[in-house]
């Protein structure tokens, strides 16, 4: 039985060193300049052995931590699995994030190597602790790997299931993103989850090729995709992004018979025109989250496989997660099916009792038997107090609102935390308020989502300004600010509308009312002094 995530590659590929293991399919070939094709199990193991021996013989080993800036590229892999042999720790770093972003990641994951695109170096160099600084190496790095800076804080202790394997950054509900410690057992647990969870969603061993746009930043791509592919023998189709007018295109040229997808997606794939070709394809089922009900029966029914809403959290892995992997399905009203015996959850109202059925409250859980944190991360990185508060009472508390029938089923309502989820990413309202906040112009500043029929939720920045004048060209200074925030922030974290008001919503001791705040959000769009700024953000290449 395999103890850590390269142990069990290493299995599957001596099993089926022939079998297809990473299929880059030409529109992600053509993105990132690299060929199109297939690597195989053993071709991949190969390649990581030798990376393995390189970072080993250069002094790395259990308790470092490595960055691995890299997207959603074939090296991401090979560099992950040597690592992790070898008892280092990923951090996996968005490209799209910035200088402020990146300067805390740097700071408070004490990385001590980053594997990096070459465009990012200096900007990483730039950003890191002095006198702290990480080794900085290309993929294709040739010659010595230069030496670890510091001792493995972990050498001569023994690799296990409970050795970290990769630290995933979330967005909370006030400060910084949280760095979530996440296990080899983590992974193990979400691959083999995965791979035995059957019902709509079963997985045939060495048959499926699963395609995902989803970034490998993000756990759903990292500890789903890519580990239910390495514990049935299936190829991984990894897109460098969702690209709505080639999806089918990719579909079928990588012979796909599973898709991930994120609500945002769907939506865009009706947009387009009907066609007799809507249906020609292999995909079985689609595993993903977010859907609208709306068009969730719609897609169904035009494209031929059903929508499998899921629910999990980056803290919660494979110790809570739960499927409508079974028939009655409700499609169409948000259901994300009822959660296995190896799962127990409450609905919490604000009192702190159970809510009645049918009726909403936060979805608490936990998983069943003796270790009630079993398959979940291991804690939040230097912030015991987050961790311990988020599992109060000896359930861990998700934030979400969530209503049950009376058969089980549970059904999706709203987020009770202050986190904006933009076409599939959590965004820290109070990050975004606190980079505003530097701008000259900007007096005070309060951050909050509003509905977005394509991205489920867009960013709405409440400010007001210093030195405000009667007859300012308020077009002007909202794009002012919003390019301020896309030169220290993610574009999607950027503002989509600046908001121009007298005074933000406050409480008695000048904290801001979220609840005022959100309600008053909704109604901004398109009202005078609310100006337009999707069009500002535009990812970078």
């Amino acid at each position: 039985m395999a103890d850590s995530v390269y142990q069990a590659f290493a299995e599957r590929a001596r099993r089926q060193p022939d079998a297809d293991f990473l299929c880059t399919e030409p529109v992600t070939a053509a993105a990132y300049g690299i060929a199109a094709g297939t690597l195989r199990y053993g071709e991949a193991l190969a390649r990581v052995e030798t990376l393995r021996q390189r970072y080993a013989a250069a002094g790395y080993g259990h308790g470092h931590r490595a960055g691995l800036l890299l997207e959603n590229r074939p090296d991401f892999f090979l560099h992950w699995f040597a690592l992790n042999a070898l008892g280092v720790g990923v951090v996996p770093i968005n490209n799209d994030l910035r200088a402020a972003e990146l300067g805390y990641l740097l700071a408070h994951s004490e990385l001590c190597l980053a594997i990096s695109l070459a465009a990012r170096i200096d900007d990483l160099r730039a950003a890191a602790v002095p006198g702290r600084a990480p080794v900085l190496l290309p993929p294709d790095h040739a010659g010595p790997v230069p030496a670890a800076p510091w001792p493995a804080p972990a050498a001569g202790q023994p690799l296990a299931r409970a050795s970290e394997c990769a630290l995933l950054y979330t967005s909370g509900t006030t400060g910084r993103p949280k760095g979530c410690v996440l296990s080899n057992d983590y992974f193990l647990r979400a691959g083999a989850w995965y791979a035995t969870i059957g019902g709509l969603c079963t997985l045939h061993e060495g048959r499926e090729r699963m395609i995902t746009p989803l970034p490998l930043t993000h756990m759903n791509a990292m500890a789903y995709s890519a580990m239910a592919m390495l514990m049935t023998g299936g190829c991984l189709v990894q897109l460098d992004r969702f690209h709505p007018g080639s999806w089918w295109d990719s579909v079928r040229a990588s012979r796909a018979t599973v898709a991930h997808y994120l609500g945002v997606m769907p939506a865009m794939l009706l947009g387009a025109p009907p066609s007799p070709a809507d249906r020609d394809h292999a995909v079985r089922f689609g595993f993903g989250a977010g859907v609208d009900r709306r068009q969730q029966a719609v897609f169904e029914q035009r494209f031929g496989f059903p929508l499998l809403e899921a629910w999990a959290m980056t803290e919660t892995g494979a110790g809570a997660v739960v499927i409508a992997n079974h028939e009655p399905r409700h499609v169409g009203q948000s259901c994300f099916g009822r959660a296995e015996a190896a799962v127990q959850w409450r609905l919490v109202g604000e009192d702190g009792a159970d809510v009645a059925t049918g009726q909403p409250g936060e979805l608490w859980v936990r998983a069943a038997g003796a270790d009630p944190r079993a398959g979940f991360f291991s804690e939040y990185l230097k912030d015991a107090v987050a961790t311990a508060e988020a599992w109060a009472d000896g359930w861990f508390h998700t934030g979400d609102l969530v209503r049950a029938d009376a058969d089980g089923h549970l059904y999706f309502v709203d987020r009770k935390k202050n986190v904006i989820r933009r076409s599939g990413e959590n965004i820290s309202a109070v990050e975004v308020e606190s980079v505003l906040a530097l701008h000259p112009r900007v007096a005070a500043v309060a951050v909050a989502a509003v509905p977005d029929a394509v991205r489920g939720d867009e960013v709405l920045a409440c400010i007001v300004r210093r030195d405000a004048q009667p007859d300012e060209d308020l077009p002007a200074l909202a794009t002012q600010i919003t390019q301020h925030a896309l030169q220290q922030l993610a574009y999607y974290k950027a503002p989509g509308y600046v908001a121009f008001v007298d005074a933000l919503p406050l409480t008695l001791s000048q904290k801001v009312q979220r609840a005022q705040l959100k309600t008053l959000a909704q109604t901004l769009p398109g009202q005078p002094g609310c100006v337009d700024t999707r069009g500002l953000k535009k990812r970078t290449a």
